[in-house]
Order: structure tokens, then C-alpha cells, then sequence
């Protein structure tokens, strides 16, 4: 049995998504210490809707294609649909990972909640200075 799905390397091979969005409306990061792997998620909002969704990652094929799936996964969802996206989620739309690569599901699904927290921080602090 092969050790990556052909998703998995589909995704690592030909990532969607890459890249950074210069006025992304919120941004989220996370990281593991462990194996380095850090992933950053950039959004951009309309309305309550995700139109635009941009990674970068620095680690494994595992972590590439799971960011790379996620942001498949989240353009176009609502804020609180995209809310609901798990790393099991993830995991499986790659059709597995090995175990010792779950994390890396774990990071894309934590970098999203991230770049959703700060979005709504900023609109929180827009809502302030009002």
C-alpha cells in the first residue's frame, strides 16, 4: 500500500491556493514545534461569505495538501460553516493521512479558526471606534 493517498500527492504536487493576499482581511498562523511544520491562512470576506482564501506553508507534502485541501474546502462557506471544518474533515477529503501526519490536518484546521478569530477582531475594533 502506498504511504500517501493520490489526493494527498495530487495536492501536494499541484497545491491550490497558494500564495498570500496582500489586504486579506484577517489572517491566521499556526505551527508545530515538533516537526516545524507552520502554516499561514489568509481570507478575504464578503458579506459573511469566504470569496478568497490563500496559504503559505512551510513543512511536509502532508502539510501542503492539507492546506491546500482546506482552502478548497472553505472558499465560498460562510464564516461559521468554515468554523465547522475539521481536521478530520480534511483527512478524510485526502482520503487519509499516515498517522504520524494527522497533525498536519490539525494545523490547516487551527490556521483557519485563526485567520476567522482575527477577521472578527478587526471588525470588533471597527465596531469600537464607531
Amino acid at each position: 500500500m502506498a504511504l500517501y493517498s493520490d489526493k494527498v500527492m495530487d495536492h501536494f504536487r499541484n497545491p491550490r491556493n497558494v500564495g498570500i493576499i496582500e489586504d486579506a482581511d484577517g489572517v491566521g498562523e499556526a505551527g508545530n514545534p515538533i516537526c516545524g511544520d507552520i502554516m499561514k491562512m489568509y481570507i478575504k470576506v464578503d458579506g459573511d461569505v469566504i470569496s478568497d482564501v490563500k496559504f503559505e506553508t512551510f513543512g511536509c507534502g502532508s502539510a501542503i495538501a492539507s492546506s491546500s485541501m482546506a482552502t478548497e474546502m472553505i472558499k465560498g462557506k460562510t464564516l461559521d460553516e468554515a468554523l465547522t471544518l475539521s481536521n478530520k474533515a480534511v483527512a478524510e477529503a485526502l482520503d487519509g493521512l499516515p498517522a504520524n501526519k494527522v497533525h498536519c490536518s490539525v494545523l490547516a484546521e487551527e490556521a483557519i479558526k485563526a485567520a476567522i478569530e482575527d477577521y472578527r477582531a478587526g471588525i470588533a475594533q471597527k465596531e469600537q471606534k464607531k
